[in-house]
């Protein structure tokens, strides 16, 4: 075997495996916040199948999707909707196009009725999202894999699966942030 030929051999499953680190990696990372999660392995990829859905049927739907700016986030069925809608009709349309997508148990429609917003008030928002995630991480009594964290112009949403005084000390930190307009609880209560 020549020289090249050997070194192919012996170099091929070296490059192959570093794939596979990043790989094993990742899947430890995913598999140890499912590990966390108080929702079921297939509720978490039933959320994420939802919000994926909703985005690509609102990007089809060319007359909603370039008048409005939507955010989807799901959380153990739970659909909340934020973001900007240009006229009730189309806030109605967003909603009865979310309705229909399979496994989705509830939905709360907070679109507002605006143009949709600018690059500046969503880089505020993903700050604020930031700042309120930090706390919820720093509290000793708070695991911060129960709680979804969702701004937008200044509103912060709670989602996520909580015990009821989980749920008030959150509500405390948010309450108590910097840049917070208005705190919506949108828990489901595990006691």
């Amino acid at each position: 075997m020549s020289k090249s030929k050997f070194a192919l051999f012996i170099l091929l499953p070296l490059v192959l495996l570093q794939g596979c680190a990043t790989a094993v990696i990742t899947g430890a990372a995913t598999g140890a916040s499912l590990a966390h999660d108080r929702r079921t392995t297939g509720s978490v990829i039933d959320d994420q199948g939802i919000e994926f859905k909703a985005a690509s049927a609102i990007f089809r739907n060319k007359a909603i999707y370039n008048q409005s700016h939507v955010n989807v986030t799901s959380y153990n069925g739970t659909v909340l909707l934020t973001g900007e809608a240009l006229t009730e009709q189309l806030k109605q349309q967003i909603y009865d196009l979310v309705r229909t997508i399979p496994k989705v148990r509830t939905i709360y429609n907070e679109l507002i009725i605006a143009a949709p917003s600018a690059l500046p008030s969503r880089s505020s928002d993903t700050w604020i999202t930031s700042k309120v995630k930090t706390k919820i991480t720093a509290a000793e009594d708070l695991d911060p894999f129960f709680i979804k964290v969702v701004t937008e112009h200044g509103i912060v949403y709670l989602m996520g699966i909580v015990t009821r005084s989980e749920a008030q000390r959150t509500v405390h930190i948010v309450s108590n942030s910097a840049g917070v307009q208005r705190v919506v609880k949108i828990f489901e209560y595990a006691d």
